[in-house]
């Protein structure tokens, strides 16, 4: 840790920091032990979305190893009144190696994409909170609401 770190968008060149950092965060969230392995179908899914997904995603690096990651995914639906270019934006994928939180990087990270969203037109930004993460979205302007319901297909 040499306290200088780097937040960058990232580009198809960084797939494989991606991609470690992503399953590095996954596994952490879903409790997996080191041994435990993802589907191949979740992994070439991931794959495919970062090289050609709607989306954004940054990474912090301390020197040129992954600390962090975020993502935002763009979406559009049929315009309405509170949001009358459709365009709308999801934040996922908020993470920090424990190592490294309490410093602001997830911080930096979610502004850096809010400042992208807002760039794009978006009119509004959705995301799914842990119980951890509440305070930080919070911090950023983020506020709770009972608006949501969904369906699972499968």
């Amino acid at each position: 840790m040499n306290g200088k770190i780097e937040i960058k968008t990232t580009t198809k060149e960084d797939i494989e920091t991606l991609m470690n950092i992503r399953l590095e965060m996954l596994r952490i969230v879903n409790c997996m032990k080191d041994g435990e392995n993802f589907s191949e179908e979740l992994i070439q899914s991931a794959r495919k979305y970062f090289l050609n997904g709607e989306q954004t995603t940054v990474l912090a690096l301390d020197n040129e190893k992954a600390i962090g990651c975020a993502s935002i995914s763009y979406i559009t639906i049929m315009p309405t009144f509170d949001h009358p270019n459709g365009k709308r934006a999801h934040l996922m994928n908020v993470y920090t190696n424990k190592a490294y939180r309490k410093r602001g990087i997830a911080t930096k990270m979610i502004q850096i994409l809010i400042d992208e969203a807002k760039k794009k037109g978006c009119t509004e930004i959705t995301l799914d909170a842990t119980d951890m993460g509440r305070p930080l979205y919070k911090k950023v302007g983020f506020s709770e609401n009972r608006e949501g319901m969904n369906l699972q297909l499968r």
